[in-house]
């Protein structure tokens, strides 16, 4: 084989990542914008805007702090940088100041145990007092200015704490279903790794019965049949021995298997891990190379259960092998793979050529033998 450089992709990323991401990204960019033109569009001088801009710093450290699940850790402070922020807004005449707080606070208050009625009233009352400062330092003070420095922030903090409370609804059922699909997925590894201590059992567990009946059996033939008690012993010998091999192929991934068979099982584990998969199979394939590939396809399927985040993969098996296709690879992580090494050799030896790709976030596993080798079926069967 000219070249083959197997690529592991760590599963690190799991619903608690995947979800941040998704958070950073709908939630970060809109904040900041918005947060930029308030401050132009309400500071009239630089230490305005210096000021303005402390409440949208304590809204974006906030909110990238909520992502991480990590706000209670800077919730104090960023509660009172947007609070005093607010409170000289409205002293100064800056009727927008009131953003650093109409996003920490209600980002305070769907994390509360308890008392979040209470806590949005509360919050709703200090905005609306703040606010009404603005009335000491105005000399004839009218309608408008209690609409817009009392009602307008108080009503606009108590609408943005509602609807926290639905996204935090709707985070936390995503989250639950990234996690149950996490579950899926480590369950498929399980059935794996328990469909392997079956093969293990019936390779070794009729052998030790067999033994313990045949030692028997020699044990009391020595009394009296001295030459068939050896032949059992070398039935024995030859038994173990026969065993042993069994149970290396089976350590190695060397044991027979039936192409076929792993399509259905690889599939029937992608779909119980949430991933949807796509076979297309365009040809057949002989015994001495299906036994190969059947083993190239198990690998390959615990290794993106474990490791991979794919959401899709397609296995396609044509004349001349078998590719096996999944999205969700990490380009960060490119660790050796051992299962993946072995087969390459194997595959090498008996003239196949086995190829482990990465590009954009997807991964690409190829193993193929010579054209002469399998033998043909109709072409665009698939199943």
């Amino acid at each position: 084989m000219r070249s083959f450089r197997p690529v592991i992709f760590k599963r690190t990323g799991p619903a608690k990542a995947r979800l941040r991401r998704i958070n950073l990204v709908s939630t970060l960019p809109p904040l900041v914008c918005v947060g930029a033109l308030v401050v132009v569009i309400d500071s009239r001088t630089w230490w305005q805007a210096v000021v303005l801009s402390l409440g949208v710093v304590a809204a974006v450290v906030g909110t990238e702090r909520w992502t991480a699940d990590d706000f209670p850790r800077v919730a104090v402070p960023c509660l009172a940088v947007a609070a005093g922020v607010w409170l000289f807004g409205a002293l100064a005449g800056c009727p927008t100041a009131f953003y650093g707080i109409s996003v920490v606070g209600p980002t305070a208050i769907p994390s509360l145990p308890r008392y979040r009625g209470r806590a949005t009233l509360a919050l709703a009352a200090f905005v609306a007092a703040a606010g009404a400062t603005r009335l000491v330092v105005v000399r004839e003070p009218g309608l408008a200015v209690v609409l817009q420095y009392v009602v307008f922030s108080a009503f606009t903090v108590v609408v943005a704490t509602g609807l926290m409370f639905a996204s935090q609804r709707i985070f936390d059922l995503m989250r639950e279903l990234e996690q149950s699909r996490d579950r899926e997925a480590e369950l498929a590894v399980m059935r794996e790794r328990m469909r392997f201590a079956s093969d293990l059992h019936d390779i070794q567990g009729h052998t030790l019965h067999v033994v313990k009946l045949k030692v028997t059996l020699a044990e009391k033939l020595l009394e009296h049949d001295v030459d068939q008690a050896r032949a059992e012993l070398r039935e024995v010998h030859a038994l173990v021995g026969d065993t042993i091999t069994q149970t290396k192929e089976l350590a190695y991934a060397q044991r027979r298997l039936n192409l076929s068979t792993e399509l259905e099982n690889a599939k029937n584990l992608f779909e119980a891990a949430g991933i949807h998969v796509r076979v297309d199979r365009e040809a057949e394939i002989d015994d001495r190379a299906g036994e190969l590939l059947g083993q190239v396809l198990r690998e390959t399927t615990t290794n993106i259960l474990r490791h991979a985040q794919a959401r899709q993969v397609r296995i396609t098996l044509t004349r001349s092998g078998i590719t096996i296709v999944n999205d969700g690879a990490r380009e960060s992580v490119l660790p050796e793979l051992n299962g993946l090494s072995t087969l390459g050799q194997r595959l090498s030896d008996n003239g196949g050529e086995l190829k482990v790709t990465l590009q954009n976030g997807y991964f690409l596993t190829a193993a193929t033998f010579p054209p002469a080798g399998p033998v043909p079926r109709t072409a665009g069967e698939r199943s």
